[in-house]
């Protein structure tokens, strides 16, 4: 979502990066491209001023560091500045005493809210504890049919009464049943509006006064821009929420909510949604995403990632395997299974240290995810010894035969054998401690 961005702003403190001396209109100059970046990235008016203002003022001020030159320390402050823009450090969940705990989320239909809601019994599952759901949007039966196939497919519990009742009523008695049940954690599912109206802020105080929730999360759609903004300051007025959920953070917005509503309603980001799957939901570091942002990376985020998904001596392994440039179809086979597990390649990408600008243009284009599967339906038609052996598929007849079993053509497993070759060399010669020349065309689209 922040690609945009990253770039404006990483284009405008390329003139300070290796600046040894770095005056007072240089300053001004970065910090001007700064404003316009931030602005046409949807971020509020208000908070741009202040932003730059904060990131001007510490830029000509006395703060130095021996460690780094004028120009890397205005690269800190933006990183950090951007950071703090967004909340400064992650804002986890506490837990009740006394269980249950009772989580009520709100916002507007469309946002995502019930996808959230079964995104955050799976959260917490994984942190140990025992989920339970429950539908209040009564106005929707879609929804409620929504929750109940979310959670059957978790197999986490789903309380309902139909559309009927009144939504505090149901919470109440939910929240009744679970604590009876020996759930310890409660998932509030309410109702949402097209637009903001006062039926909808009164129904959910009154959900809130029956359910006494130790957490509000408000469900935000970052694509919605700068009415996001607006739904927040509502919802802040009339729901007083102590947190935020931004989902569709994969997609491609300018991204300005997500880094406006933390000033604005001085509430912090809790969880952020990257993707459709269940298990694509995490607690927001501002950190983190600031060094995503200015192309640092995300090491942390990747680590814990990688840390769920892979045995860390079978990674080791295939980590030497794989700079020695000895590598198979085999192993690449399963160097994409691992990386299925962990996410999107759009998103796992922009965690490593100047990737993105590493793969910047043609490159970048290269990462379909939806072209792992055509590539790993051409390996799994190769023989074992065509596997191991890429250099037997010079032969056109085992070309067409792979392509005939994998519903692709003889043009693309030749593609395939030509660009697994050109990464082979590339990583020999990373291996060794060199850089490619250019990078090669990576086996991820045909």
């Amino acid at each position: 979502m922040f690609d945009t961005l990253g770039e404006r702003l990483n284009s405008a403190l390329d003139g300070v990066r290796g600046s040894g001396n770095l005056t007072e209109d240089g300053v001004k100059k970065v910090t001007r491209e700064i404003r316009l970046a931030l602005l046409e990235a949807d971020v509020n008016y208000g908070v741009v001023k202040e932003f730059v203002g904060n990131v001007r003022e510490r830029a000509t001020g006395a703060e130095v560091s021996k460690a780094l030159s004028p120009g890397q320390q205005v690269v800190k402050i933006v990183n950090e500045e951007l950071a703090n823009l967004m909340g400064g450090t992650a804002h986890k969940l506490s837990f009740a005493s006394r269980p249950p705990t009772v989580v009520m989320l709100a916002g507007l239909n469309g946002h995502g809210k019930t996808t959230t809601a079964g995104k955050l019994a799976l959260f917490v599952r994984k942190l140990g504890k025992n989920p339970y759901l429950i539908a209040c949007d009564t106005y929707r039966p879609a929804a409620i049919e929504q929750l109940q196939q979310i959670g059957k497919e978790l197999s986490v519990p789903v309380y309902t009464e139909g559309t009927e009742a009144k939504p505090e009523e149901i919470a109440e008695r939910g929240v009744r049943k679970a604590r009876e049940e020996g759930y310890d954690f409660v998932i509030v599912d309410t109702a949402g509006r097209q637009v903001l109206d006062m039926d909808m802020m009164e129904e959910i105080k009154r959900v809130r006064s029956a359910t006494k929730p130790h957490n509000v999360l408000l469900v935000l759609d970052v694509v919605t821009g700068q009415n996001a903004v607006d739904v927040a300051k509502a919802f802040q007025e009339y729901a007083d929420f102590d947190g935020m959920v931004l989902t569709k953070l994969d997609g491609d917005a300018r991204g300005g909510a997500a880094l406006s509503v933390v000033s604005v309603t001085e509430r912090p980001v809790r969880f952020a949604s990257e993707g459709e799957k269940m298990s694509e939901f995490d607690y927001f570091y501002p950190d983190r995403m600031a060094g995503r942002i200015l192309g640092m990376g995300d090491v942390m985020s990747l680590i814990e990632k990688a840390e769920a998904q892979v045995d860390r001596k079978e990674a080791e392994a295939q980590s030497k395997k794989l700079m020695s440039g000895r590598f198979t179809f085999e192993d690449f086979l399963q160097q994409m299974q691992m990386l299925k597990k962990m996410g999107p390649l759009s998103s796992l990408i922009g965690m490593i240290p100047g990737m993105n600008k590493q793969l910047q243009g043609a490159n970048l284009n290269d990462l379909d995810d939806k072209a792992l599967g055509r590539v790993e339906a051409m390996i799994t038609s190769m023989t074992v010894d065509e596997r191991r052996n890429p250099k037997l598929l010079q032969n056109p007849s085992r070309a067409r035969r792979i392509a005939r079993g994998s519903g692709s053509t003889q043009q693309d497993v030749q593609k395939l054998v030509k660009q697994f070759g050109e990464m082979q060399k590339m990583m020999r010669q990373m291996g060794k401690g060199g850089m490619p020349k250019r990078m090669p065309r990576m086996p991820f689209k045909t």
